[in-house]
């Protein structure tokens, strides 16, 4: 079975372009991101999704350079970038991996993916984010099957929705078989993705002090638990709803 981890990466943001290669002690961003997943031990394949806009060639070379796969699609309607990517390399599970997520953890993104496993068949979407979110902001993953995605892709017009990929399969219980996945504490009131200049400098001081991207979720915690002023640097950022 291909487990494929796509990664959706653009230069383009509102409040922090160009934020995917930021640096982050020596690395960019993106990097972090593709190292951290790629240590998940049941994907069989990652992929970087970005656009065809001339500001994400960028990108593109970044992964040529590092022997990354690269699917380049629609900016914009990026339900038609992951449904295509996937197409590509005949994935048969899809993981989704947002690029500006560097703390992703690679052994919550499997938990994710044993859990979807463990209720297959009937299980059509997995994720920690829904309906109920226990891990810090930027641990997001989210697995579902090819057939779900496809199913999205053909029949969701609305262009917010499409640009997040999945809001129609999670709002939509009473077609789709949804699951989450919790953790015994509730960090969710912490916020480790990436949208604002805040956010990274939170994400620096983190990557500053383990000088490499090995380390794991809970070390975050117990690091962020030693210096709980840290955590005041992004509280005021305000995630942008999905309309």
């Amino acid at each position: 079975m291909k487990i494929l981890a796509i990664i959706q990466a653009r230069m383009g943001s509102t409040r922090l372009p160009g934020k995917v290669l930021s640096d982050l002690a020596g690395k960019t961003m993106l990097s972090r991101v593709v190292n951290r997943v790629s240590r998940a031990t049941l994907i069989s394949d990652v992929i970087v999704a970005t656009s065809l806009d001339a500001e994400d060639n960028q990108i593109s070379e970044l992964c040529e350079s590092q022997g990354w796969r690269c699917f380049r699609g629609s900016e914009l309607d990026v339900l038609d970038r992951y449904y295509r990517a996937a197409v590509s390399v005949q994935a048969e599970i899809i993981v989704r991996v947002t690029s500006d997520c560097p703390l992703i953890e690679p052994s919550v993104v499997d938990l994710v993916i044993n859990e979807f496993l463990a209720r297959q068949p009937e299980l059509d979407y997995a994720s920690n984010i829904f309906p109920a979110r226990t891990f810090p902001r930027g641990l997001d993953t989210e697995v579902f099957r090819f057939e779900a995605l496809e199913r999205a892709w053909l029949n969701h017009d609305n262009p917010s929705w499409r640009e997040h990929v999945t809001p129609y399969i999670y709002r939509n219980p009473e077609i789709f078989t949804l699951h989450g996945v919790t953790n015994d504490a509730d960090y969710s009131s912490m916020r480790w993705t990436v949208d604002t200049q805040d956010d990274l400098d939170l994400v620096r001081l983190i990557y500053s002090h383990f000088g490499h991207d090995r380390f794991s979720w809970t070390e975050v915690i117990g690091l962020l638990e030693k210096h709980p002023d840290w955590l005041k640097i992004n509280q005021g950022v305000e995630q942008m709803p999905i309309s």
